[in-house]
């Protein structure tokens, strides 16, 4: 079931083995259900590729926990559909399945009467089957209403099957499958009993370092046993390979992002852009690194909890988000660490901060304790700990000058979410990096300053097509300026 190599297979079409596992709503299963057929699948000895619709990075963990492999983020807003659908076909090529998980219910997205943004969307452009999970409990034929309607909303979205949720007994399963196939002519292919070892635990940001340290496992393990003790796997199977065949390139016309901006002479060294990773920086989407290693770039990664400082072969710095104020002690203590930015800083070296790592160029970061951890000093500011949200969605940011990444007036897009505010010192210097527009209106955002470059946005590089490939020159040049100093005089 193997798919073909994009670039090897030229312009045929492609086939993959697909399936999006869509909810009605936010709570109905889909996470559940999406980690278990991962799982049972991987133990068939399939390659399982996951996915995830929007711009989460949680649910994204828990895949990758699951398959081994990078889960990988498909949103239709951020970027192109042309771009998502290049991008999905290349990072499916050498798996067996593909299963993508959806965000909230099917049709939720960026609009509020189209499809934008929304896994419905997604399974449009992807020509992918939809297998909706609806929450049954204290309903009966009542079910069948909720489905037809999800069918009949948008009849070019294909809902192959159904999986029911939370069902109280065999016998109530079998009374709304019954319902489901008679009013819809679908088949409901599989269901879970109400189970609290089933609930995966609230989404927060803190579950990310136990996902890591495997504390999860037997999570993931029990959904697995559960789906493929009721579920029909080789059907489903059955409908993800007989997805049909996808044009490649996408016939929507090139891709964007795909393309490197900037010219790259054969001869010119590839700079390094020293990454952190580890619990506390662990947000970047994963085409965001690859298109910086396809812009000529050569990443090396470091973590800072474990006490490391910036790479003494580093031409720049990617300092991405995460949760540094679960770690905010660690961080403080690391001052190999902390003196490497504020080295590179004053060096010129390029820097770039989203988030959690804007919080960290902060001189200080205030916890919800209300202790007080020093930070690197780099901007003039202080980053204190809310109990609750700042700010959550999707942001289109306007560059107000020239920087790493745009060039003024042009435009990113990404996403916030964090529940820290960043709060300058008054009479001092600060020039915003950004207008970042979202759905509560426009206001300016960020810092810049030379090569330093930081914000609260997660942007996506993809959605400006020069973007990777000025971070990239900017590091380059660096490299160059280095070598000069070295072989000076």
């Amino acid at each position: 079931m193997n798919g073909l190599n994009c670039e090897a297979a030229g312009r045929e079409p492609q086939r993959r083995a697909r399936l999006v596992i869509a909810g009605t709503g936010s709570g109905s299963g889909k996470t559940t259900v999406t980690l278990g057929l991962m799982q049972a699948f991987a133990r068939q000895g399939l390659t399982v590729q996951g996915f995830k619709c929007g711009p989460d990075y949680i649910d994204p963990a828990y895949h990758s926990a699951v398959t081994g492999r990078p889960s990988r983020n498909l949103d239709s807003w951020m970027t192109s559909s042309a771009y998502l659908q290049e991008y999905f076909l290349r990072a499916s090529a050498d798996a067996d399945l593909s299963v993508i998980e959806g965000v909230m219910g099917l049709y939720d997205g960026k609009d509020d009467t189209a499809l934008t943004g929304s896994t419905a969307e997604i399974a449009l452009l992807t020509d992918s089957p939809v297998v909706l999970v609806v929450d049954v409990r204290s309903m009966g034929r009542s079910a069948a209403a909720i489905v037809l309607g999800f069918m009949q909303l948008e009849p070019q979205v294909r809902i192959a099957a159904v999986i029911v949720n939370r069902c109280g007994s065999v016998g109530h399963y079998r009374m709304v499958k019954a319902a489901i196939e008679a009013a819809c002519g679908i088949p409901v292919i599989g269901w879970l009993p109400r189970d609290g070892g089933l609930v995966v635990p609230e989404r927060h940001l803190g579950l990310l370092p136990a996902v890591e340290r495997g504390e999860l496992a037997p999570l993931f393990g029990h959904c697995a046993d559960v789906l493929a003790q009721g579920t029909d796997l080789e059907r489903l199977l059955e409908l993800a390979a007989a997805a049909p065949a996808l044009p490649y390139p996408p016939e929507a016309g090139p891709a964007v992002g795909l393309a490197l901006p900037e010219a790259v002479e054969p001869a010119a060294p590839a700079p390094v852009i020293a990454v952190a990773r580890d619990a506390a920086f662990n947000f970047y989407y994963a085409d965001n690194l690859e298109l910086l290693t396809r812009a000529g770039a050569r990443l090396v990664a470091f973590s800072p909890l474990s006490g490391e400082g910036i790479p003494p072969e580093a031409d720049g710095i990617y300092l991405g988000g995460g949760f540094p104020e679960e770690f905010a002690a660690e961080i403080a203590a690391n001052s190999l660490f902390l003196s490497g930015l504020r080295s590179a800083a004053a060096a010129g070296m390029p820097l770039y901060a989203e988030c959690g790592g804007y919080m960290v160029l902060a001189r200080s970061l205030t916890d919800r304790a209300g202790a007080v951890h020093e930070m690197a000093g780099i901007l003039p500011a202080h980053t204190r700990m809310l109990d609750r949200r700042a700010a959550l969605g999707y942001r289109e940011v306007t560059a107000l000058q020239d920087s790493l990444l745009l060039k003024r007036g042009e435009r990113l897009r990404g996403h916030e979410f964090h529940y820290s505010v960043m709060n300058y010192v008054e009479g001092e210097p600060q020039a915003f990096a950004y207008e970042s527009k979202g759905r509560a209106g426009s206001q300016p955002e960020g810092y810049i300053s030379g090569n330093i470059m930081a914000a609260y946005a997660h942007i996506h590089l993809a959605s400006c097509p020069s973007a990777a490939g000025r971070l990239v020159a900017a590091c380059r040049r660096y490299h160059q300026q280095k070598l000069l100093v070295d072989t000076g005089p």
